[in-house]
């Protein structure tokens, strides 16, 4: 079935497209009222068959992994930017994103713990080892300046050291102005 994942990543494009013209409409209040009752027919329709619990509770084996729900990197999930992580050679990743209207704290820029929700993210893939997760222990962060909303961004997070079953690592998220937010973090991996 995972010919079905396609159908599923573009629901949750159209719905991020649909959280992003909520938050920015001026549209009169009858084309709302309008919009709002149609959203909830559309909603009514999704609901008839829901799966019990979360994404990642799913027994069902159908070739979509468990992080298709997942709020930072799910295909599926419309609160997700996504991102699309890359792995080095070296154990380091990075990946890049532009955020939207979603993801709004200070006005104009990126929400403090949208950074932090990232960049827990992206540390933790340097530490996650095939069959070996890697839970975060601590997350530290140090805000330099403003990170900007719908401008180009990347985050990279690389691997410090390993100190049996922790993984120190570090990472940033930058942009055209330079470094907006650096973090550290110790990454545990369960002894079991």
């Amino acid at each position: 079935m995972t010919d079905s994942l396609p159908v599923y990543e573009t629901l949750a494009a159209s719905v991020r497209r649909l959280i992003d013209a909520t938050i920015r409409t001026e549209v009169d209040h009858d084309v709302i009222t309008d919009a709002t009752a149609r959203i909830d027919s559309v909603t009514a329709q999704l609901s008839a068959e829901l799966m019990p619990g979360t994404f990642g509770q799913r027994e069902i084996d159908d070739g979509q992994g468990i992080a298709s729900g997942n709020v930072v990197i799910g295909v599926r999930n419309p609160s997700a930017p996504p991102l699309v992580v890359h792995h080095e050679d070296d154990g380091s990743v990075w990946t890049e994103f532009n955020l939207g209207a979603a993801f709004e704290g200070p006005v104009g820029h990126v929400h403090g713990g949208v950074s932090a929700l990232i960049l827990d993210h992206v540390l933790g893939a340097t530490a996650h080892q095939p069959g070996k997760p890697a839970y975060t222990g601590t997350l530290t962060l140090r805000y330099h300046k403003p990170t900007p909303l719908r401008q180009p961004l990347r985050a990279d997070a690389w691997v410090d050291r390993i100190d049996g079953v922790k993984t120190f690592a570090a990472g940033q998220i930058s942009g055209e102005a330079g470094v907006m937010v650096s973090a550290e973090g110790i990454f545990i991996h369960p002894r079991r």
